[in-house]
This record gives C-alpha cells, structure tokens and sequence, in this order.
C-alpha cells in the first residue's frame, strides 16, 4: 500500500467495532506464527479455517534450491507488519499472524519443505533485517525502485491506493481540496510519501492550508481515528481499505477510485539473488497448481492476483 506501503512500510464505538479493531491493534509486540491451518477474518473480527498448507505438496526440484543456510535450520523465518488487514494481520486470539500474505508464505514453505515462522515486526524496521534476521519479507510491499535498490523483490500481488472517510463524509472530503485536512496514514507507506507529501508541496505553493498528516505506525490506529472522527480521510492500499470497510459495520465508506496500481513483492536481502529466484520460481509454481488462487479467493483478493511472477520487474519511478 501500502500506490501500496513503501519504502525503506475518543467517541464510544460500537462493540463489534471495538472487537473487529482490537483484535487486528494487538500488534506492538513480537509474535510468531509457526506453519499449520491458516484464517480467515469475518466480519465479526474472529476467524475461521480458510487454507490449510497441509494441501500443498513439496516440490523436491524446488526444495534442492533452497540455500544451505536456511535448509540447515528448517525454517523461513518472515518478517511482516501484522496490523495490515487482510494481507496480515493477528486472528482473534490476539497472537497469531494471519491473512493473504501470511498463507502465502505459508504455501512457499510447503513447496519447500520448511517450516514457516512469521513474526511481528514494524514496517519500517523489516528491509533492514533481511539477512542477519529475516528470510523474507512479506508485508505489502510495493515494488517501486527505491526499494529495488536495497533489496530483491519479487512480484506476486497488485494494489493501488484508495481512500475511505466517515459514513455520508460529514467532513465534506474531496480529494480535489484537501488543502487544510487531516488526513490519517500508515507510517513509511507511499500514501505518506510521495502521495501525500506531494499534495502537501502543491498546497503550500499554492498559498493554501498545509494538510495536517497523522501518520501513525499501525494502520488498525489509522482506521481507529477515522471512526472516531478525529481525521477527515484515510489513505492506504485498496486492498485495506476495502476490509476497513467490511470490519467498521458500515461507518466508513470508499471515496473515489483505486488509482495507481502497482505490483507488490516478497522482499529479499539484496545479496541472497538465489535465494530469490527460487521464491520467484515457488510463487510461480503456486500459481500453476492453483493455490495461489485459492488463498486469494479465501480473502476476497482475487482482483489483486497477477499472471507472471518476476525478480525484480521494472517499475515506473
């Protein structure tokens, strides 16, 4: 998102609010999730049995790639930003990772033959730790070249940028005058930068209010203040905000249309180049034995699916 995440990621509500937001907040600390039975939110914030990785058979071919340093220990350990739903996020038990991309890394490592383990970490802190901590990364992030040039990404999703607001816009919000706004984004997101610090630039020159950007570190606090009313707008990729919609009982809604899409990649330390082709090879294989289908379809992400995974594609700058 979140385009998509980027570079280098009280009024009362109701009680089904407050469960559906609290359940996806819990995200300061570090969790881990190890490989087994993946979920799927409800509307009610719980989740229910969506993907079993059990179903996925290892490819040995595949398996005989893997570097000796990650098959000595048996283990893809993944970092990921878990307050980013639906791509990932904490079930209701407050401490197991799940979503699209979580099942994802889960269905590589069955190819594989490895476990898998996704911990917590903060969006911003996760490109860094590729290498000496992570395996992957796999946390919404957009392809774009700043991160091409720190790391190895390889495409496997698409998203764009889209916008939500209070139910029936009480604030007036149009994206043709957000001079003067408070605007509500994910911390490290390229809703943040350049979107809108660039809308930000252009009100200034023009004379005008600069807009007053609330960035905060988790999205699930983003959406938090937008039901509260203590921002005008929220910005982050479309695939979030269509879930914020879903999980908010029908006190926030879309404004305006998704607009540019960009493809989303698994991150890979810039020096493990092998080990990157062989994700790209595993993802590809996914989408020929249709799991990777299948996940996406469990989440309501099938718009986001790709045809060709690529190390490193080209991107628009």
């Amino acid at each position: 998102m979140q385009t998509p995440r980027t570079l280098l990621g009280t009024s009362k509500l109701t009680a089904a609010t407050m469960i559906a937001i609290s359940a996806l907040a819990l995200s300061a600390c570090t969790n881990a999730s190890e490989t087994g039975p993946s979920s799927a939110a409800t509307s009610s914030g719980s989740a229910s049995a969506s993907f079993d990785p059990a179903t996925v058979k290892k490819d040995d071919a595949l398996a005989a790639m893997v570097p000796d340093a990650i098959k000595s220990k048996g283990t893809i350990t993944v970092g990921s930003d878990t307050s980013y739903a639906p791509a990932e996020f904490l079930g209701s038990d407050g401490q197991t990772p799940v979503g699209y991309d979580v099942d994802i890394a889960k269905a590589i490592g069955a190819t594989l033959g490895l476990k898998v383990q996704v911990q917590t970490a903060e969006f911003t802190g996760i490109l860094p730790a590729l290498g000496p901590k992570y395996d992957l990364g796999i946390s919404s992030f957009t392809i774009n070249p700043e991160r091409l040039g720190a790391v190895n990404m390889v495409s496997y999703f698409n998203a764009g940028t889209a916008w939500a607001v209070k139910k029936g816009n009480p604030s007036k919000f149009s994206l043709d005058d957000v001079c003067g706004k408070s605007i509500g984004v994910q911390t490290g997101t390229v809703q943040e930068d350049p979107d809108l610090s660039d809308r930000n630039k252009k009100c200034v020159a023009d004379g005008k209010k600069p807009i007053d950007i609330v960035t905060l570190k988790n999205q699930t606090d983003v959406t938090t203040r937008l039901v509260n009313g203590s921002i005008d707008a929220m910005a982050a990729d479309s695939p979030i905000i269509g879930y914020a919609l879903t999980q908010t009982n029908g006190q926030l809604e879309k404004l305006g249309d998704v607009y540019d899409s960009a493809p989303q990649g698994i991150a890979v330390a810039k020096a493990d180049t092998a080990w990157a082709e062989v994700i790209q090879k595993t993802v590809t294989k996914l989408m020929q034995d249709g799991s990777y289908k299948k996940i996406l379809d469990g989440w309501g992400n099938s718009e986001g699916a790709i045809t060709k995974s690529e190390v490193n594609p080209a991107v628009k700058s």
